[in-house]
Parts: structure tokens; sequence; C-alpha cells
């Protein structure tokens, strides 16, 4: 097993803070639109039929929560006025207001979206599956951000399983705090490897065939259609957690170890 280096340094990030009451806030990182190439290529160990084929997307600019929803984020905008449906303020299984919530259905992800556009006045959503692949990578083309391996010292998986030539580690058996590691990737964002599953926007389609190039949602006619997952999470194996893995579930599903964070369309003013 090859020596593995883990290199740190400093970068900026362009954002913005909503206020959520006098004492909690949500970091929105600009996420500057670019054309990337999506899925997997062919020769990445353990890839699934299901990310490719590769194919070329547009993104436009956009602005995307630096950690997943937390848990004393989501029990403030529980409290808002209900737009179509009623939300638990207290959902999780792991307890923590800066870890992140987990055990919402997709439903009830898109009705805290909904409030929080309604409390803020701009448009707040889930992330597309292509803005969530693009923000992820943030201009790399390796299966994680921080290169061809992962390792618990950077993410929160089961680290009983190893990922190409990476090492064994900790299997925390929990979801960890946002900011437990201290890490980001080149756009400012943080936990997107790991820790929770992420609900977005699209129908789960089983390949690219016909998938949009201009980083929208791929919506089916079938308003109960499954909808898709990225990210792995701290139950899952580390070829999971893997920039182009995708995950499939049906909308009203909750479990311990999904989560999910928001998007706000590019706003006028801040």
């Amino acid at each position: 097993m090859a020596e593995l280096v883990i290199r740190r340094e400093r970068k900026q990030a362009r954002y913005f803070v909503e206020k959520l009451g006098d004492t909690l806030g949500l970091d929105m990182i600009l996420i500057p639109g670019e054309t990337f190439m999506m899925g997997s290529p062919d020769d990445e160990p353990e890839r699934s039929g299901d990310e490719g084929p590769q194919h070329e997307v547009n993104v436009p600019t956009f602005f995307m929560g630096r950690y997943p929803v937390t848990q004393a984020q989501w029990q403030f905008v529980a409290a808002l006025p209900q737009a179509k449906q009623a939300l638990d303020p207290d959902p999780s299984s792991f307890k923590g207001d800066n870890r992140p919530v987990e055990r919402m259905s997709w439903y009830e992800a898109v009705e805290f979206c909904d409030r929080l556009s309604a409390y803020t006045g701009r448009e707040y959503r889930l992330p597309t599956e292509a803005e969530w692949e693009y923000a992820c990578r943030a201009g790399t083309t390796t299966p994680f951000y921080f290169g061809k391996t992962i390792t618990t010292e950077l993410a929160n998986y089961d680290g009983n399983y190893t990922y190409n030539d990476g090492p064994k580690g900790e299997y925390r058996e929990e979801t960890t705090p946002v900011d437990h590691f201290g890490i980001a990737n080149a756009f400012g964002l943080c936990d997107m490897h790991g820790n929770v599953d992420e609900w977005c926007l699209d129908h789960w389609h089983n390949s690219y065939e016909g998938a949009p190039i201009d980083g929208s949602a791929w919506i089916s006619e079938d308003e109960n259609a499954s909808r898709v997952l990225r990210g792995g999470s701290w139950s899952g194996d580390p070829r999971l957690c893997r920039s182009a893995y995708r995950y499939v579930n049906s909308p009203g599903y909750r479990f311990f170890n999904i989560g999910f964070r928001v998007v706000c369309v590019a706003p006028r003013t801040l």
C-alpha cells in the first residue's frame, strides 16, 4: 500500500450568511457556473453502470449551503408557517444542534426549502443532481475532491472498508458535527463525502442517456418517482462516497443516514 500524504492549504470562498433569527445563520457559498464532465470514467474503481455515460454539463452560477442542514437550522425553519405539510421539529436519531438533521423524507426537505423561501424572500430549493456533482468535484476529476482515495481523517464513513488502496480507519457509527473535520473543497463546501446522504431534486434514471446538459433537474411525469441521493454517509463504505456515486430511494423514505443541503438561485441582492 502506497503511503498516503494529506496536504492542507488555505483558500478563500465567496459567500453570504442567511440570517435565521438573531443567533443562527446559513452559510451560502458562491458556486461559479462552468462546464464540467458529469459521471465517472469507465476505469474508475468500483464504479456503477448508472454513473454513465459521462457527458458535458453547463451549470449556471448558484449558491449552495456550506454544510448539510443542521438540526438547529431545521428546528428554526420547522417553527415557521407551514407551506404544504407539517414538519417534525426534532426527527434526528443522533442529537446535536450542529449535527446534520436526518430522518426526513424528500417531501419534508422540499417543505423546508419552501418555508425558508417564504421567510427570506429568496428562492431556496434542493440541488439538482448536476449541481450537486459539479459542486462536489470543484474542478476535480478524481473519485473524491481530495484525490484518488479517502480516509476517515477526512470524512465520516465506515472505516472498516477501504477504497483504491486507501487505509482502513475509524467507524464512528453516528453522524459528526458539520464542522468536525475542518476541511473544505476548492469551492469552500464541507461534508460532501460521507456523514449523510443528501437528497437531490431529480427523479431517478438508470443512466445519463438523454439527461439534461444545462444543469437543470431531470424530472419525469411520475410525481411518485424515486429520487436521487448523493454523497454517501457515516454508515456506508467509501465507494459510496465518491463524487459520481448515485443512490436512489422513494421520496417518502426516512432513515438515519439521510440529510440534505440547500441551494439558492443566485440572488440579485444580498
